[in-house]
This record gives C-alpha cells, sequence and structure tokens, in this order.
C-alpha cells in the first residue's frame, strides 16, 4: 500500500499539470473544466466545510434547549405536556 501512495504522490505534478491544461482547454466540456478547476482548488487549499445534517455548525456546543413531547398513543394528534 506504501508503494503505490508514494507512486501516486510520485505524479502529483504531472497530475496538476494534467488539470491546469483541462480547465484551460477550449475544446474541453464545461463539466470537464469545473471539475478540473474544482479537483486544484481542493488540493491547493483544501476541501470547503460542509454543514452536517444535524445542522450543527462544528463548534460542538451543547444544545440551547431539549423539548420532550408526550403523545397518547391511542390518540397520536394529541400533546400533553
Amino acid at each position: 500500500m506504501a508503494d503505490i501512495r508514494s507512486l501516486a504522490r510520485s505524479q502529483t505534478k504531472t497530475a496538476i499539470n494534467v488539470l491546469v491544461k483541462i480547465m484551460h482547454s477550449k475544446d474541453a466540456t464545461p463539466a470537464a473544466r469545473i471539475s478540473a478547476a474544482n479537483a486544484v482548488l481542493d488540493r491547493g487549499w483544501g476541501k470547503a466545510a460542509q454543514p452536517s445534517e444535524s445542522g450543527n455548525d462544528g463548534s460542538n456546543k451543547p444544545p440551547e434547549r431539549i423539548e420532550r413531547l408526550i403523545v397518547n398513543p391511542d390518540d397520536p394528534h394529541s400533546e400533553s405536556i
């Protein structure tokens, strides 16, 4: 595995050059140009932070409020607290 990683890393400069050529190519499709540009940016600046599905912004703050809703199983539309 280390040999494969080392081999791939030895081709980094060539791979970046190919991506830059595709990015600037008038013959490449817009999708290919965007993909190449994104790949170059990701390698140079890292991937942009993505918000989590839970809405947590990554700050690890505890929730401000926790609510418990008790529902009568015989009448799921009723609420009692």
